[in-house]
C-alpha cells in the first residue's frame, strides 16, 4: 500500500487550496479514506472520510462547510478541496485508509501517507 499527499503550499486567510492523495497497491474503490492533519505541538486530528463509493462523506465541526472531500475511483485519487482558510488550519496532512472504528479516531485507519503541508498566515 502507498499513499502519496501533495498539494500543500503557502496561501493566505481566505484563500483556497486543494489536496490530493494518490494510492496504489490496494482495491481503492473498497476502502473508505479520510484526512487528518497534525499541527506542531498538538495531536493527529480528523479532518475529513470519505465512503468507498464516495456517496457518504464526515467532517469535523472545525472545517464543515469550507472543506470538501471527494474521490475518484478511477484515478485512485482521493482530495481535500479546502476555502476559506484559516491561520488555525496551519498542519501537516495525512491521507489514511480507514480499517475499522470511528471515522474520527485515527486508530481506525491501517495506512497513512506521508503527509503534506499547508501553513496559512497573512
Amino acid at each position: 500500500v502507498q499513499l502519496q499527499a501533495s498539494g500543500g503550499g503557502s496561501v493566505q486567510p481566505g484563500e483556497s487550496l486543494r489536496l490530493f492523495c494518490a494510492a496504489s497497491g490496494f482495491t481503492f474503490s473498497s476502502y473508505d479514506m479520510g484526512w487528518f492533519r497534525q499541527a506542531p505541538g498538538k495531536e493527529r486530528e480528523f479532518v475529513a472520510a470519505i465512503t468507498g463509493s464516495g456517496n457518504i462523506t464526515d467532517y469535523a465541526d472545525s472545517v464543515r462547510g469550507r472543506f470538501t472531500i471527494s474521490r475518484d475511483n478511477a484515478k485512485n485519487t482521493v482530495y481535500l478541496q479546502m476555502n476559506s482558510l484559516k491561520p488555525e488550519d496551519t498542519a501537516d496532512y495525512y491521507c489514511g485508509v480507514y480499517y475499522s472504528g470511528s471515522y474520527s479516531d485515527s486508530g481506525a485507519y491501517n495506512y497513512w501517507g506521508q503527509g503534506t503541508q499547508v501553513t496559512v498566515s497573512s
